[in-house]
């Protein structure tokens, strides 16, 4: 098993930024790829971000790309979500993900195919 814990969630005003954190513990000696997923109010959950287990691959949903950034520190088994210019669609809680991998290069960008989730942190974007 693998516990999942998002931090850095909070209020910001458009065009602001946050850093999102998601700590692992637990059976962390396999290699997992990582994710960000969001909900928004009324709305089904999305991808937003994901990155392999050695760091080498990275996707983004197209409405994020070039303002968001998703990187890991394996050694702290710590994946982080660098939001900037932030909008008010931003707005949703999000959540980290994670699902074990065989390969360094593999991402995954489904929400079935994730087998870890954490709690979930709010981001509230103010126009």
């Amino acid at each position: 098993q693998v516990q999942l814990v998002e931090s850095g969630g909070g209020s910001v005003q458009a065009g602001g930024s946050l850093r999102l954190s998601c700590a692992a513990s637990g059976r962390t000696s396999s290699n997992y790829v990582m994710a960000w997923f969001r909900q928004a109010p009324g709305k089904e959950r999305e991808i937003v971000a994901t990155i392999s287990w050695s760091g080498v691959t990275t996707y983004y949903t197209d409405s994020v790309k070039g303002r968001f950034f998703i990187s890991r520190d394996n050694a702290k088994n710590t994946v982080y979500l660098e939001m900037n210019s932030l909008k008010p669609e931003d707005t949703a809680v999000y959540y980290c993900a994670a699902s074990p991998s065989y390969s360094s290069a593999v991402t995954y960008a489904t929400e079935s195919q994730y087998l870890y989730w954490g709690q979930g942190t709010q981001v509230t974007v103010s126009s």
